[in-house]
């Protein structure tokens, strides 16, 4: 029978950290998104795939530049196809709350639905002109009140609970959505850094790291859209809502729906 000496024991036991201690563990980062191909890879995207960096963010605007622009009125209607709830065609699904609701309850008053601009029109004065102020890409049905307390926050983690909004939360100057929509609200907010860069009368809106944007043309906070971005893939609700916009109502895609990855090739 073998007996383990105490001391030899100890002295292995320090040898073997000596040795670990001297390891380089590497870096824990994110893991990014797989890259994805689709049916407009060698049509509608032909000019941006294969670029990265700035080169990328200039060819997927000026693919995506082109739309058609409607009315704000109209977003009602466009509304109630592009977000109507996949189990209940009478109902649209909104944003942060996940609410499935009458489509014909859209209004003002208190148990309606209303047209939330996940790029608050604040951030770049831009309103509800056409253009910017009507663009789907970004336009959600959303409970009134629950759009009231979002107001024009920037996004990112943190704050109380938000009434009306199960796993969403906000304090003074930010808004984070329930998990089941962190990409979708990350992708419409890169989208539209991609989509205006001043060059058609509005402003140059772009992401930063602020949550204190107020009325600059600028929205946050990017490193946690990122994060957002990667955490929650594109659902197939959002699939189907990029191709309606596309086909139905403004002739252009969402690049980060259709390529998630692009969001880090950029940023």
């Amino acid at each position: 029978m073998s007996v383990v000496h105490p001391r030899r024991w100890k002295s292995v036991a320090a040898a073997i950290s000596a040795v670990l201690v001297t390891l380089t563990l590497p870096a824990v980062t994110a893991t990014p998104a797989n890259a994805t191909t689709t049916a407009y890879d060698s049509t509608y995207y032909k000019d941006a795939i294969g670029k990265t960096g700035p080169s990328l963010k200039s060819s997927l605007h000026t693919i995506i530049k082109s739309q058609t622009k409607i009315s704000y009125d109209a977003v009602w209607n466009a509304l109630k196809a592009t977000d109507q709830d996949p189990n209940n065609s009478a109902n649209v699904v909104l944003l942060y709350s996940g609410t499935s609701r009458s489509k014909s309850l859209n209004g003002g008053a208190v148990g309606n639905w209303n047209r939330e601009h996940v790029w608050a029109q604040s951030h770049g004065n831009f309103g509800t002109s056409a253009g910017p102020g009507t663009d789907l890409h970004h336009l959600r049905a959303c409970d009134v009140q629950v759009n009231s307390i979002r107001g024009n926050k920037d996004f990112d983690n943190g704050g109380s609970a938000v009434s009306g909004a199960p796993g969403s939360y906000t304090d003074s100057n930010s808004f984070e959505p329930r998990a089941a929509d962190k990409g979708d609200v990350a992708r419409m907010i890169l989208y539209m850094a991609v989509r205006y860069e001043g060059d058609d009368a509005w402003a140059d809106l772009e992401a930063n790291e602020s949550t204190s944007n107020g009325s600059v043309p600028l929205h946050g906070r990017l490193s946690v859209l990122k994060q957002w971005n990667e955490q929650d893939p594109p659902s197939a609700f959002e699939e189907r809502r990029n191709d309606l916009i596309f086909e139905t109502y403004q002739g252009n895609r969402n690049p980060f729906i259709d390529h998630p990855e692009w969001v880090e090739a950029i940023w």
